[in-house]
């Protein structure tokens, strides 16, 4: 538990008893940060897909992926998705840890959450001995391109990430720890 500008803020790894939680937060955040931008066939197929069930449970069930949930003040937040070895989405390296998902609800952004998931993703990596920690960001998004850049990531490629039937670029991000 830590404090950060008078908010409490937790960080819990969940499991299986968190699915609709998780299923929750996870339509809420996407729809909130990419739905503008994109159609509502296409928002709706990727919801569907990325966010059911099965999928979910099957990215739960993974050994080498990680969940964790973040609150403030008691109020779940927003959460963290973290693969290791070959639950990354993009092979890059043994050495390397994919922070796949930050996904912070609209009332907690800007409050220091998504700051608090990269120290923790970091900790996670020296603990598990990688030497990197990469993401793939959405070309379209500079916010979030800005704080992974002030978070100390450079671009060092892209990869393509389709959405419903929309084929879009998303840039490879890396830094070291």
């Amino acid at each position: 538990m830590t404090k950060k500008q008078g908010k409490i803020m937790e960080i819990k790894q969940i499991g299986l008893k968190n699915l609709a939680e998780l299923q929750k937060i996870s339509r809420i955040t996407f729809a909130d940060t990419f739905g503008a931008e994109n159609s509502d066939e296409d928002m709706k197929k990727h919801l569907d897909t990325a966010y059911s069930s099965s999928q979910l449970t099957t990215e739960i069930d993974n050994p080498n992926s990680f969940f964790y949930f973040g609150y403030v003040n008691g109020k779940l937040a927003g959460y963290l998705k973290l693969n290791v070895d070959d639950a990354q989405s993009d092979d890059e390296g043994q050495n390397c840890l994919e922070v796949e998902r930050i996904y912070i609800l609209p009332d907690f952004k800007r409050q220091g959450l998504g700051s608090k998931l990269i120290e923790v993703a970091e900790q996670i990596a020296k603990a598990k001995h990688k030497s990197e920690i990469w993401l793939g960001v959405w070309e379209g998004n500079p916010a979030a391109i800005a704080f992974y850049q002030a978070k100390g990531f450079c671009r060092t490629g892209q990869h393509f990430f389709t959405l419903g039937n929309d084929r879009q670029t998303d840039y490879i991000m890396k830094k070291r720890v």
